[in-house]
């Protein structure tokens, strides 16, 4: 039982697919298609998903006229047009690009490396379309790994992100609260962690209260998911 644990936590990504139909990020396609809507997305838009996965946004920004491409570690695995790269060194030219769309990725960077890399990218007036996971300044403490496994090593406050934005000068047009599509998506996996974490010993009943006091966070408002559109 305790192998189940170390591979779930080894390859997050895999395991969450496996438990989840859709884009692996709270909202959902749904969710997607509204951020897509608010930066103006459309035909002839210059579009790179930083982090794109296996390119379900890259396709539905295509379905409108997008000009839509990926940039992910594993761009094998990509439906549609894929560049490797990360972040922090975007695969692409100077001012090539009119939206950078990044969905629950850039907690796991180098938060400055990547707005410096992304403004670089983005053409004048171009847009950072962006999604990820908040804290607050009481967030629960979780083990390392459950905590990268969950996009919370690098989380920050709201005041945190907005003011890493503006110092890469970006200009923040919108921020949105997605605390209820969060609270949707635990929901939705349905998985029995009590029960099958409580069967692994004593470092399985440690990840089982992580989990529960971070449930709790997210019901208090203390960890949160937003999205925001920047401009440059």
């Amino acid at each position: 039982m305790q192998g189940l644990l170390d591979a779930a936590l080894a390859n997050p990504w895999a395991t969450l697919d496996r438990l989840i139909d859709g884009p692996l990020h709270p909202g959902g396609e749904a969710a997607t298609r509204d951020l897509l809507d608010r930066a103006g997305v459309g035909t002839g838009t210059r579009l790179l998903d930083v982090g794109c996965g296996a390119g379900a946004a890259v396709a539905l920004a295509a379905e409108r006229g997008a000009l839509a491409a990926g940039v992910d570690r594993d761009p094998g695995r990509v439906e549609g047009r894929a560049l490797r790269g990360d972040a922090a060194q975007l695969p692409v030219a100077d001012g090539s690009v009119d939206v950078v769309l990044s969905e629950c990725v850039l907690c796991l960077t180098d938060l400055n490396r990547s707005l410096a890399d992304i403004e670089r990218v983005l053409a004048p007036g171009g847009r950072l379309a962006l999604s990820d996971v908040v804290v607050a300044d009481e967030a629960p403490e979780i083990p390392d790994r459950l905590a990268t496994a969950l996009c919370l090593t690098g989380a920050r406050s709201r005041a945190d992100l907005r003011g890493h934005l503006a110092d890469a000068g970006f200009e923040v047009q919108d921020v949105r609260d997605h605390r209820e599509d969060l609270l949707a998506m635990r929901d939705d996996i349905g998985v029995d962690y009590e029960g099958l974490l409580g069967a692994m010993g004593e470092r399985g009943r440690r990840a089982r209260d992580a989990i529960a006091d971070l449930e709790t966070a997210v019901e208090d408002g203390r960890v949160s998911y937003v999205s925001v559109v920047a401009t440059v």
